[in-house]
């Protein structure tokens, strides 16, 4: 459900600047913070309602896209703060599956299921080969464990007992 969710609120993000010329970029970006940051569906709505006021003349498709993506949108808008800022940060994503990719290409071919696996799991592996990255990543992770704990009852901390 997360995925599906960060997909929808990030794609509908991404999208809009394909839409608008490179010199607006900036100011749509900050016009729209105000929407996927807002604490409820009406804050939203509000927000997205003066969006479309100041920009809906000159680029009337970010309008139609985003209402089109609307009730997808909605329900990323439950979730906490913390939660949001997780799933929405896609660079450490898009850097994992692109050095599996660079990984996984180098290779060419694989005997088995098994053989690829492995190769996918070194290239992970070798992204902190000190291990000194963890303490960093946890630190920022430990407000968003908290929150996905509260969120789904409990379901981490059970898991790691």
């Amino acid at each position: 459900m997360l995925v599906t969710l960060q997909s929808t609120a990030g794609r509908a993000l991404r999208a809009s600047f394909r839409y608008a010329a490179c010199q607006d970029w900036d100011k749509i970006a900050k016009m729209l913070k105000p929407v996927y940051t807002a604490p409820t569906e009406d804050a939203a709505t509000t927000r997205f309602l003066e969006f479309t006021e100041a920009w809906g003349d000159k680029y009337p498709a970010i309008g139609r896209l985003w209402e089109n993506a609307w009730a997808e949108f909605v329900p990323f808008l439950q979730f906490d703060a913390e939660i949001r800022r997780i799933v929405c940060t896609t660079n450490a994503n898009e850097s994992v599956n692109a050095r599996i990719r660079r990984t996984v290409r180098a290779r060419g071919h694989f005997p088995s299921e098994a053989a690829a696996l492995k190769c996918v799991y070194l290239a992970v592996m070798s992204l902190d080969p000190t291990g000194k990255g963890r303490k960093r990543w946890i630190t920022r992770w430990k407000l968003a464990l908290q929150a996905f704990d509260i969120a789904f009852d409990g379901r981490l901390s059970a898991a790691r007992i």
